[in-house]
């Protein structure tokens, strides 16, 4: 497997339209416990002088389960596309099952992270959390309040980004 490091900001302008299209693989683990979920939606930038992947995850997911204990996580953007390991990933819940087994996609230890990367071709960024920020009824603009109607609000978990790199081939 070749692996190439890469330019956090860099890498942020040249999978953000992949990302924003067809989504990505958030991974994390607790316990021995490893889900792996799909996410569309992210940001990057900067906070306190440091380079910081936001990711969201509502609280009925069971990644929400294992993420705040985990305090770390992964983003796996496959290159080339995996539309149907990905919409599997989005639909189905890790309570229920293995993901990662089911869809035959390997996984292999972080680089600088205690969570694994899904061993895929494309790009893959590590991150410790350094804060995270609970969604709260009546912060939301009313626009926004249709897509809570359960009231399954999103946490958003800001990730240092301790690596980031390209993995041109699995294995």
């Amino acid at each position: 497997m070749k692996i190439e490091q890469a330019d956090v900001m860099e890498t942020a302008h040249k999978v953000h339209k992949k990302l924003s299209k067809n989504g990505g693989f958030l991974t994390t683990e607790a316990g021995g416990r490893v889900n792996t979920m799909t996410v569309s939606w992210w940001n990057i930038g900067f906070m306190w002088t440091r380079p910081v992947l936001t990711v969201m995850v509502r609280r009925s997911r069971y990644t929400f389960e294992l993420i705040d204990t985990a305090r770390e996580f992964t983003l796996s953007i496959p290159d080339p596309d995996l539309p149907a390991a990905l919409s599997f990933a989005g639909s189905r819940s890790g309570r229920e099952g293995d993901k990662l087994m089911a869809l035959g996609i390997p996984a292999r230890p972080g680089q600088v992270t205690q969570v694994p990367v899904l061993d895929i071709p494309g790009w893959h960024y590590e991150c410790r959390i350094m804060n995270k920020c609970a969604m709260e009824p009546g912060g939301i603009s009313p626009e926004l309040e249709k897509y809570y109607t359960d009231e399954d609000y999103h946490t958003f978990y800001f990730g240092e980004i301790a690596a980031c790199y390209r993995m041109t081939e699995q294995g």
